[in-house]
């Protein structure tokens, strides 16, 4: 038992490491990206490469595989349910590092969007099953046969390849969802990989012969082909869209899909108590109502001067706040300033060319 609970906060911490660098890495692979973009290079999001030649984009490369190598530990010592939704980190930091280094402001709705994201992620923290439910390369081999989750595969596998074949080509450029819909359902496939490599590595460190399994093997080629796939059309999404834009779907959509997979493959919802259950799911609510406010009024600017003149309008005064009083009120018009005049003017000019004809 006690082997248990130091498994559920070693994946903890790497989780949270993970999120850090996961979060910085969106900033130096945008900046990277919009350096090239400067230059006249072919952008990402037109099938270009030139960002592989950008020092940036590769730190953020490097920050994003450092977060992902401790989110590949995570998923060995924790659940899917408990490591994926703490991605949610991430986008705060992405957020608070963009307003620093990409003039994208956090206003006073993106800090109440920290707050409850930070809060849900607390509360999925201590109602996540803390046992995992496969622990060898045995069970995780019965586990990938089962029907429900072949089914679940082929489904993923068909509608990412309609998306790339089909509607990226025509609609991938407008619309926001298609590239970063394709990064979530194949990355789901991708932390089912993650969790099956980790446990054989936990097994070939433990002295058992895994690495003469070919289940090991063939979990590592899909996660390689997965991974290939997600950073191409990331890219494509960051090169087109604004961060603040891309960041929040794809952890909403990523962690959907994950949760999907984890539920199906791991069945891990089904060793939790219905109060966990409705626990788990209500934190999981809240970081995503927080990522819509962190993000979805990011560019409307929170004043008192709209609430001000509503109230005033409704009660039949508009005049200007106080604070706008002293701006220009009680001067004189000078000669010539009066607002009717060009009206006026226009009215005559119209009289004379109706008299001419």
């Amino acid at each position: 038992m006690m082997a248990g609970h130091n498994n559920f906060y070693i994946g903890l911490s790497l989780a949270l490491i993970s999120s850090t660098f996961i979060g910085a890495s969106f900033i130096l692979k945008k900046k990277g990206l919009l350096k090239v973009a400067s230059r006249g290079s072919v952008k990402a999001g037109h099938g270009g490469h030139a960002y592989l030649k950008e020092w940036l984009w590769w730190a953020g490369l490097i920050s994003m595989g450092v977060g992902e190598a401790a989110n590949f530990a995570a998923y060995a010592f924790a659940p899917a349910t408990l490591v994926t939704p703490l991605g949610a980190l991430s986008v705060l930091i992405s957020s608070i590092l963009s307003s620093y280094f990409l003039n994208e402001k956090l206003n006073i709705h993106g800090k109440i969007g920290c707050v409850l994201s930070i809060l849900g992620s607390t509360v999925m923290v201590i109602h996540a099953p803390q046992e995992e439910t496969v622990s060898t390369l045995a069970e995780m081999s019965e586990k990938l046969k089962s029907p429900g989750f072949i089914g679940f595969a082929m489904c993923v596998l068909a509608s990412s390849t309609a998306l790339i074949c089909v509607v990226g080509p025509r609609y991938g450029h407008s619309n926001v969802l298609v590239y970063i819909l394709i990064c979530s359902s194949i990355g789901s496939l991708s932390v089912s990989c993650v969790k099956g490599l980790g446990i054989t590595l936990k097994e070939l460190f433990s002295g058992k012969p895994v690495l003469k399994e070919p289940l090991g093997w063939v979990l590592l080629l899909c996660l390689l082909i997965c991974v290939t796939i997600q950073i191409n059309y990331l890219n494509r999404a960051l090169d087109i869209f604004s961060t603040s834009i891309v960041t929040p779907i794809y952890y909403v959509l990523f962690t959907t899909a994950v949760m999907t997979c984890s539920t199906i493959l791991f069945k891990e919802w089904q060793n939790m108590v219905l109060d966990s259950v409705i626990a788990t799911m209500s934190g999981f609510l809240t970081i995503v109502f927080g990522i819509f406010l962190l993000h979805a009024f990011r560019d409307s600017p929170f004043s008192p001067d709209p609430i001000y003149f509503s109230l005033r309008s409704n009660s039949g005064n508009s005049h200007a706040p106080p604070w706008m009083e002293d701006e220009g009120q009680n001067q004189p018009l000078l000669v010539g300033d009066d607002p009717n005049e060009e009206f006026q003017s226009i009215e005559v000019e119209e009289v004379e060319i109706c008299e001419s004809s």
